[in-house]
C-alpha cells in the first residue's frame, strides 16, 4: 500500500479486511506497506489514517506488518516508536539484470539496460515498467497465470485504464466459461468478485493491493 495521500479509505479497508482473516496456509499473515513516510493524516483521510495507524501499532497476533520508507526520520513518531528498524541497501544492477532475464520477456539488450536502469535497484519497479506494454487481454492472461507477480507489477496508483480493461476481459472470460458449461455457482461468484473489484478500481485504491485481494478471493471460490 503506497500511502494514504493517494489511496485513503478504500485501500485501508482492503488491508484491514485481510488483517481480520485467519491465514488459509501457515500460521502467519505478512503485509507490506510501502512509502510509509506518506502516512500522514490529511483532511478527508483522518478515519482511514487512524484505522491504519491503530493496526500498525497493535497488529493481530498472527500478522506481521512490514513498512518501507526512503527516510525513516520522516515517519510519524507513533509508527517509529513501534517498529524495529532494518536498513536495506538497493539491489545490485547485476542481480536485477539476472532476475529480469529469467522472469520478463525482453526483446533486446538495449531494452534490458533501460528497464534495469529505470528500476534503480528495485524489483517492484522492474515489474511496473512492464505493464504499459500490454493490453487488457494480455494483462488478464498474466493475472490468471501468476496473480501475485501481476499484483507486484502494478504501479501503486491509478487502478483505472489498463487495470480496469484487464478486469473487463477477465469478467468476459468467466462468462464465456459459464456458457461452455462450467460450474455456474462458482463462476457467478467469481464474476461478482471481479465486478466488485472494478467498482472499487474507479476510486482511489492501490492496484497492487486490489489485485492481490482479488486473486485471493478468486482462489477461494475455487476451493469452495
Amino acid at each position: 500500500m503506497a500511502g494514504l495521500a493517494s489511496h485513503p479509505i478504500a485501500s485501508v479497508r482492503l488491508l484491514l479486511r485481510r488483517l481480520a482473516l485467519t491465514p488459509a496456509m501457515g500460521q502467519r499473515k505478512v503485509f507490506i506497506v510501502g512509502d510509509a513516510e506518506r502516512l500522514i493524516p490529511q483532511i478527508g483521510t483522518e478515519v482511514a489514517a487512524n484505522a491504519l495507524l491503530k493496526a500498525l501499532e497493535e497488529p493481530p497476533a498472527d500478522s506481521v506488518i512490514i513498512i518501507t520508507a526512503a527516510d525513516p526520520n520522516a515517519l510519524l513518531p507513533t509508527i517509529l516508536s513501534r517498529v524495529v528498524l532494518v536498513r536495506v541497501a538497493r539491489i545490485d544492477d547485476s542481480a536485477v539484470t539476472a532476475f529480469a532475464q529469467q522472469t520478463l520477456e525482453i526483446e533486446s539488450k538495449e531494452e534490458l539496460h533501460q528497464r534495469v536502469t529505470a528500476a534503480a535497484g528495485c524489483i517492484g519497479k522492474l515489474f511496473a515498467t512492464d505493464a504499459p506494454r500490454f493490453g487488457g487481454a494480455q494483462l488478464a492472461a498474466r493475472f490468471t497465470e501468476a496473480p501475485l507477480v501481476f499484483a507486484l507489477g502494478q504501479v501503486p496508483f491509478q487502478a483505472r485504464g489498463g487495470f480496469t480493461d484487464m478486469l473487463d476481459v477477465l469478467a468476459d472470460r468467466l462468462r464465456d466459461e459459464a456458457k461452455r458449461g462450467g460450474d455456474t455457482d462458482k463462476l457467478v461468484e467469481a464474476i461478482a468478485l471481479v465486478m466488485d473489484a472494478r467498482d472499487v478500481a474507479q476510486g482511489n485504491v492501490n492496484p497492487q493491493l486490489l489485485a492481490a485481494v482479488l486473486a485471493e478471493d478468486l482462489h477461494g471460490t475455487q476451493r469452495s
